[in-house]
């Protein structure tokens, strides 16, 4: 069911709500927060020319940055949080400006920092990481040190920093326009019309309405392809500062450059997309069978999502999702469901859509606040449950690592995060599916099936545009509009296999992707499903050894490199097995599919 009524958030029950004082009690004690935030910064010049005089003159300006970082991610993620209540509304969105500005005015004071660690002697440096004083900043230090290639001269990581205050524009002009500015009207259903958002539109896509959904997809593209060259140049802007940010850095390529940080080598991310490339039959065979079930002469892009069993319900409250869910993740043991489910119950969430608030959903960590969720939660979609066990675990990831971390480093990569996520979601899979019949039991594999199709094959399918983008623009040829949708169109042709009849606004779809905007990030979506499917086997198969190397994992925060953290929790990434295995699992439930549709 459709919502006939987005709510204003005034209209939201405070229950329903994220509570934000774990950060700040309110928006004047944020704005104290960022006068002193602004304070403290004035004595960071004070430290100049001090760091290599000594192991404890190091330790003492770390200590003076940790808490100043501390403040500033504390005063980052309550302007961000409220910004994405309303992405309309000034008050925040001042906030997040008057933050920006003072953030980049304190990394260019800084940016000093990294050059002046960097020139200390290797000899020195060897003895000052050995000193006690260096114990909680040992990690923070040996980083910063594997960058040294791509340092800059201090007067020149000055006019970095000093440019940074922009850095975010693209991205934030695009959030803006898709969440609060396109308009995409209502769609006239057979309870009348209703609202077209980017939260209802997954919705509509679900709908056993053919007509409906051909209604809603048309629609949608529509606004999209009356705005498409504003957001081709957009995609575009966000694509050439990429490569000069990398080019700055010296760095071979702006995929070098984001992969550098997670110490993840290229030959990862390229047998990523190889091992999908090469295991596509399973997937042509699962649209195949789609549209035999669905009965259709024409396959068309707005099916993809249809189901494949009508008639089936599996609604639940907000509080009873979070029961379910809790009882999923049995096999992680009492402390993590307990801690999980009073988080839900609470206040960690803000729960349900209103107007302008940020479609979709993510988790946002922080070391000495709650790791809050972010929903737009349907009691009527079995998917927005599984969203609650996936944001679940990146805020139980965040609540672990913060609690057996020090500052400096207990911060994890998305890379990691994404296995913690998934991972969940397989947890409660395996507990629907396991007293489900009949057409509920075909609707959860069905779901499954389409979960790792998102996953798995659909963010491989993203890397792979991500990779032609960034290599088009770094070979000098210009991304028009043309040439996006054009390559976009060839990934859709190559993923769908002969069985799709694409529209002709399919490829605007590629202009549509928030994820874009944060470079190659979304491959990581599909290693984290590969690795999270191999840790649950091992978890639920497994005993109190398997369950603690996975403890491990989770609260390793950022002391090791993705690899390597993932190697100690039980899976090895740079090797292809992973995402063969995961393949293997897509193709064995087309295969249960095959079965349980058989008339």
């Amino acid at each position: 069911m459709i919502r006939t009524h987005i709510p204003s958030r005034s209209e939201v029950k405070e229950e329903h709500t994220w509570d934000l004082s774990s950060l700040f009690r309110n928006d004047e004690d944020w704005n104290e927060g960022l006068a002193r935030y602004e304070k403290q910064a004035e004595r960071i010049p004070s430290f100049r020319g001090t760091l290599g005089t000594s192991a404890e003159a190091l330790a003492a300006y770390l200590d003076f940055v940790k808490e100043l970082r501390i403040l500033e991610e504390r005063l980052a993620c309550y302007s961000d949080l409220r910004q994405t209540e309303d992405e309309g509304g000034s008050a925040a969105r001042t906030m997040t400006g008057k933050f920006t500005m003072a953030a980049a005015k304190t990394w260019a004071a800084s940016s000093w920092e990294n050059p002046e660690i960097l020139a200390v002697p290797a000899g020195n440096m060897e003895r000052f990481l050995a000193h006690p004083r260096m114990a909680e900043y040992r990690v923070y230090l040996q980083r910063i040190l594997r960058f040294k290639p791509h340092i800059l001269p201090d007067g020149e990581e000055r006019i970095i920093a000093l440019h940074a205050e922009g850095e975010g524009t693209i991205h934030d002009v695009f959030s803006v326009l898709t969440n609060v500015d396109l308009d995409f009207g209502t769609v006239l259903t057979p309870e009348g019309k209703q609202p077209l958002t980017q939260s209802t539109w997954s919705v509509f896509m679900e709908s056993p309405d053919r007509e409906l959904r051909r209604r809603a997809y048309g629609l949608f593209y529509g606004v999209f392809d009356a705005h498409k060259n504003t957001l081709a140049r957009l995609y575009a802007g966000s694509v050439k500062q990429d490569v000069i940010n990398a080019r700055v850095r010296n760095f071979p390529s702006a995929r070098a450059a984001a992969l550098f940080p997670d110490n993840v080598s290229e030959t990862v991310y390229d047998s990523l997309v190889n091992t999908v490339g090469e295991n596509l039959a399973p997937l042509h065979r699962y649209y195949k069978l789609r549209k035999k079930i669905l009965g259709l002469d024409e396959f068309r892009h707005y099916d993809v999502y249809a189901p494949l069993v009508k008639g089936v319900e599996k609604t639940a409250t907000w509080e009873e999702a979070a029961d379910i869910v809790s009882a999923a993740l049995a096999p992680l043991g009492g402390e993590y469901t307990d801690t999980l489910r009073s988080g839900l119950l609470g206040r960690w969430a803000d729960r349900y859509e209103n107007k302008g608030k940020r479609a979709g959903a993510f988790s946002a960590g922080s070391y000495t606040g709650l790791p809050y969720i972010l929903m737009n939660y349907k009691d009527d979609s079995i998917r927005d449950m599984f969203t609650m066990a996936h944001e679940g675990g990146h805020s139980m990831h965040s609540w672990y690592s913060a609690g057996a971390n020090p500052f400096m480093h207990y911060s994890y990569t998305i890379f990691e995060a994404e296995v913690a996520s998934t991972f969940n979601e397989e947890l409660l899979f395996r507990h629907l599916v396991k007293t489900a019949s009949g057409d509920l039991k075909t609707c959860l594999v069905n779901r499954r099936a389409d979960e790792i199709l998102t996953t798995l094959y659909r963010q491989t399918m993203f890397a792979e545009f991500e990779k032609t983008t960034h290599d088009l623009e770094e070979g000098g040829t210009p991304l028009t509009i043309d040439i996006l949708r054009g390559e976009y169109r060839k990934l859709l042709e190559k993923y769908f296999g002969n069985e799709i009849t694409l529209e002709e606004t399919s490829d605007l779809e590629g202009l549509r992707i928030p994820h874009f905007y944060r470079a190659f990030y979304v491959y990581k979506y599909a290693t984290g499903i590969s690795a999270a499917l191999a840790l649950a086997e091992r978890v639920a198969g497994g005993g109190s050894r398997e369950r603690g190397d996975y403890f491990s994992f989770l609260k390793s925060g950022g002391s090791h490199f993705p690899i390597e953290s993932l190697k100690i929790a039980g899976v090895d990434m740079s090797s292809p097995e992973p995402v063969e295995a995961a393949c293997k699992i897509f193709s064995g439930l087309v295969d249960q599919l095959e079965q349980l549709l058989r008339p």
